[in-house]
């Protein structure tokens, strides 16, 4: 495939369109006096001719100027042919008279949203999933746009509005074939649950995830002359027949992660009162006794139920 940029500015075959307005209005009236001083002389048939050819030459003359004004707002180009030859593309903003006997074709150079819908496919490992994106794209190369890919409208759509209607189609098709290999790239979530081992997943993986899918669809759209501005997923879920077991996957690890919190802060304030204990000398417990304390009180302080206190009115040996 061809890399060259072959796009280059129409440079020539154009003037101001005020200052035609005041040529083409001056010939229209040379063109009526020349018309009515003809039907005039009516003494010498052969300068009365020649007039009336004159006149004639003069009027399709002023029919081809009158076609060809035209005005350009910013962030718009107009793609110039001359008999099927590209002859440059015309950027210049303002009003302008351009070469009647070029063909032209309208595009906008602004940026453009496209929001895909969800589709469904198969995350890394397996697993269904509903994936959507939101791409923010411009024309980029007016030649390869043009003439490397089929946008074709019909005479009354000629315009930027229906030529970037079909570039939209173009986006949408290359959009849902990259958002699927990206998606088959990465997991959903992370199923490890060791820190150490966690890679990027669709879930959390956001920035570099918009980057890789933006390159890979900068990399289709390269043949087209679009640039894809920013690529990002907006919409991520469980396909529906796999979602209700996956919650209750995600409610697991969240229950595990929280009894982990809670043992690890017992286990503190056990060690913590043991210490205390000892350091300030308020009893004396041997191993057995300070088993069944230990014991007790992990039990309270894990325990999902508030604890039953009970009084113990036996003694301690000394």
């Amino acid at each position: 495939m061809e890399t060259n940029n072959k796009e280059f500015e129409y440079k020539s075959g154009y003037l101001n369109g005020f200052l035609m307005i005041i040529i083409d209005l001056m010939l229209w009236g040379l063109t009526i006096f020349t018309f009515v001083r003809a039907i005039q002389l009516t003494e010498t048939p052969d300068a009365k001719d020649w007039l009336f050819g004159v006149a004639a030459t003069m009027f399709v003359a002023c029919i081809i100027f009158s076609c060809g004004f035209s005005m350009l707002e910013p962030n718009e180009a107009k793609v110039m042919t001359f008999f099927g030859k590209y002859v440059g593309t015309f950027r210049k903003n303002g009003f302008y008279w351009l070469n009647p006997f070029m063909s032209v074709k309208n595009v906008s150079l602004r940026a453009r949203n496209l929001n895909a819908e969800p589709i469904k496919v198969n995350d890394k490992t397996g697993n269904p999933i509903l994936i959507g994106l939101v791409v923010v794209w411009r024309l980029k190369d007016t030649y390869k746009a043009i003439f490397d890919i089929d946008t074709n409208v019909d005479a009354v759509g000629n315009t930027a509005a229906a030529r970037m209607n079909k570039f939209e189609k173009f986006v949408s098709i290359q959009s849902d074939s990259a958002l699927r290999e990206v998606a088959g790239m990465y997991a959903y979530d992370n199923e490890s649950d060791n820190d150490g081992d966690r890679q990027v997943t669709l879930r959390d993986g956001s920035a570099e995830i918009n980057e890789v899918l933006t390159n890979k669809l900068n990399e289709r759209l390269a043949m087209a002359g679009l640039e894809v501005v920013e690529a990002r997923i907006n919409y991520l879920a469980y396909a529906p027949e796999i979602a209700a077991v996956m919650l209750r996957r995600q409610q697991a690890a969240a229950i595990i992660t929280a009894r982990e919190k809670i043992v690890d802060g017992a286990v503190s304030m056990v060690k913590l009162a043991l210490n205390k204990l000892s350091d300030e000398d308020i009893v004396n417990l041997d191993e057995e006794k300070k088993a069944a304390m230990v014991s007790n009180l992990l039990v309270v302080l894990c325990a999902d139920e508030p604890a039953q206190p009970v009084i113990n009115s036996g003694t301690l040996n000394h």
